[in-house]
């Protein structure tokens, strides 16, 4: 347990910014998961538009530091690549 005031105050930041960070994982989860259940219906409008809605919330979790970059970027070329897929 922290026992200094400084201690104390960086405790609170942290819980604060836990809260903040799992806020937006799963905000990024959902947004991937309309992607795929448009997919898995095989529904090609629906999928490119919830793609163009996730793309930017997962970029911006990178840019928050909630995720890798890379793992952002792999996350939005995967789907993107299975959106692609239900046209042809």
């Amino acid at each position: 347990m922290a026992n200094t005031p400084s201690a104390k105050k960086a405790a609170r930041k942290i819980a604060h910014r836990t809260a903040i960070n799992k806020t937006r994982r799963s905000r990024m989860r959902t947004f991937i998961r309309q992607v795929e259940e448009a997919v898995a219906r095989g529904d090609q409008s629906r999928a490119a538009e919830a793609l163009r809605r996730a793309e930017p919330e997962i970029m911006r979790a990178a840019q928050k530091g909630v995720v890798h970059k890379n793992l952002a970027s792999r996350k939005v070329s995967r789907l993107a690549a299975r959106v692609k897929s239900l046209s042809g």
